[in-house]
């Protein structure tokens, strides 16, 4: 990948690693079956975080459309929702704004043997509040200036802190911007600060890059995810998080079904004295 690497080793520029034309999508079948693995993997975690009362956050950062959501589903989709939980802030409120930026963020954190996975964080301030103007240029400073201190207290403290940026280019977020547009299920994820990060690009590039300046240090680097092809995203950015935490297999419990009592008599009432629900599915059948 083109583009000057921070002290840690990360690239601040949003190119796919290899020449768009050239690259190679994983098959659905062999994804599926590793993407599977990686979910197995991932409720072994879940029970070690849950065990040692370790505390884990994953950050979900990147362009508009880059496919966080997409692997946020996937890494959550057998995880228990008591142990692990999405955070996806709306606007700050009145109060809000006036409290320590950190502050609504700080009560989403995890406690011990849980684990937050944060779909965009408190980096937008260095994203979308920096390049729309809604925050002043102290407050992105002071932002700057604190972020790295904050993350250092976090981590000292005992926290797992992982930070994923997805970085897809300009052509395939418009290809996804379209396919958006034009599905009525996902027509709700546009809103007019996505439409206006077409005409911001370089903008939002030029955020990207200073914001990485400052926070990409070593308690807690980022990790930078290609994700032109979302599958490969998906495997890749799941593989890694497994590869990055200490978790080991724990004891549990072996379960046995009980065998069933016999029965004392119960009986259960008509059917007619009950309102179900109507058999919609028959219709598919002609």
């Amino acid at each position: 990948m083109a583009g000057e690497a921070t002290k840690t080793g990360t690239v601040l520029e949003d190119t796919p690693a290899a020449d768009e034309g050239k690259l190679v999508k994983i098959p659905r079948k062999p994804y599926e079956k590793e993407l599977r693995r990686l979910q197995e993997e991932l409720v072994t975690m879940q029970e070690w975080v849950r065990e040692e009362g370790a505390r884990l956050v994953v950050v979900f950062e990147g362009r508009d459309a880059a496919g966080k959501g997409g692997v946020i589903k996937r890494v959550t989709e057998f995880l228990n929702p008591r142990i692990a939980r999405v955070v996806a802030l709306p606007a700050p409120t009145e109060r809000q704004r006036g409290q320590w930026y950190f502050q609504r963020y700080v009560e989403q954190l995890p406690a011990r043997g849980e684990i937050v996975l944060f779909d965009r964080s408190w980096y937008n301030r260095a994203g979308v509040e920096r390049v729309m103007g809604y925050c002043t240029e102290d407050e992105y400073r002071r932002f700057l200036h604190q972020c790295p201190i904050f993350e250092r207290l976090l981590v000292e403290d005992g926290t797992l802190l992982r930070k994923y940026w997805f970085s897809v280019s300009d052509a395939e977020q418009e290809r996804r911007f379209r396919s958006r547009l034009a599905d009525p299920t996902r027509r709700w994820k546009f809103s007019p600060t996505d439409l206006e990060s077409i005409t911001k690009w370089e903008d939002y590039s030029r955020a990207k890059d200073e914001m990485f300046v400052h926070t990409d240090i070593p308690e807690a680097p980022w990790y930078v995810v290609e994700s032109e092809d979302k599958r490969r995203a998906r495997l890749n950015m799941i593989a890694h998080l497994l590869a990055t935490v200490p978790f080991h297999e724990v004891a549990r419990p072996e379960l046995v079904l009980p065998e069933r009592p016999e029965s004392k008599g119960y009986q259960r009432p008509p059917r007619e004295t009950m309102t179900y629900v109507p058999d919609h599915a028959a219709s598919l059948l002609g």
